[in-house]
């Protein structure tokens, strides 16, 4: 859309239209545990796990178009980075992994979806110690999220804390993120904004955030406690942007701004704690949205 279109302005109270979640029992019905394809129905996974008993592991979403997962390469290099972080184990090489989320994603027969990729520390004592027996390799698939091409956001309470033994890693521990978004569920909002201890912009419980600040395309460094998103690092590579430590309240003042993750592509913000920008989508978002969506359309390995 050329920039000297009008502005879209979604109907008031239109941002707020719930955005579908795929139903947590319609999963594809294959699913790759440990080097085997299982059927869901007969998959299982020890409740001594510690993905289960602390939340020791690792994953990574990867959004899956035309058949092929999104960018693999680097949600590879991002899982290794992760497994170092957290010193966790991944028993298999890069090419093992692609077969394994090739085959899930043959076995459901999924052009266009979401695969998830999860290490944990595998099953191990009460308590955080690991134990011998080995991490455990998850892959399966499910429905893309329906989301919206606009959507409202909320600040929430609670800090990101940029000093974390585990700030930057995917980890599987997310509760925080669970209680956050419950937040901004509350308020109407499909995502929770956090702040770092320092009261800087940081990011959502799912995703990277890209303001409009002095008329330039911003988002917050890595330094600011935020997630290295596949998204957020091809944008940085496709369009203009300053990574930027910004206050939190810059969202708010923004003309317009966006979520990037690896299911919502890029997605403008309507509302901030139900108070609407002035453009959604705006020139720079719709530019980012536009060099997104070429950028998959020729290159799913970029």
């Amino acid at each position: 859309m050329p920039d000297d279109q009008p502005d879209h302005q979604p109907e008031p109270g239109a941002e707020h239209q719930p955005e579908h979640q795929p139903d947590p029992a319609a999963q594809h019905s294959a699913l790759w545990i440990d080097g085997r394809l299982v059927p869901a129905a007969e998959a299982t996974v020890s409740p001594f796990d510690h993905g289960i008993t602390v939340g020791d592991g690792i994953f990574e979403t990867l959004q899956v178009v035309r058949g092929q997962a999104f960018a693999a390469t680097r949600h590879l290099a991002r899982l290794r980075r992760s497994a170092t972080g957290l010193r966790l184990p991944v028993p298999l090489d890069d090419d093992a992994l692609r077969a394994a989320m090739h085959a899930v994603i043959e076995a459901n027969h999924v052009d266009a979806g979401r695969l998830r990729l999860t290490v944990t520390g595998g099953v191990g004592p009460l308590g955080s110690d690991r134990g011998p027996a080995g991490s455990t390799v998850i892959v399966a698939t499910a429905g893309l999220p329906e989301w919206s091409p606009v959507t409202p956001v909320a600040t929430v309470a609670w800090r990101r804390n940029e000093h974390s033994a585990v700030a930057g890693i995917k980890t599987t521990s997310y509760a925080e993120n669970v209680v956050a978004l419950d937040d901004a569920h509350r308020r109407d909002s499909t995502e929770a904004i956090f702040a770092n201890t320092a009261g800087r912009l940081c990011e959502g419980t799912g995703s990277n955030v890209f303001v409009e600040h002095g008329g330039r395309l911003c988002t917050p460094p890595l330094s600011s406690g935020c997630l290295a998103g596949i998204t957020r690092e091809l944008l940085l590579e496709l369009v203009e942007v300053d990574e930027l430590d910004l206050p939190l309240d810059a969202l708010a003042s923004a003309d317009e701004a966006f979520l990037t993750s690896s299911t919502r592509n890029v997605q403008a913000i309507g509302l901030v704690d139900g108070h609407p920008l002035a453009q959604a989508p705006g020139p720079l978002t719709r530019r980012a949205a536009e060099a997104f969506a070429d950028l998959m359309a020729r290159d799913l390995d970029p």
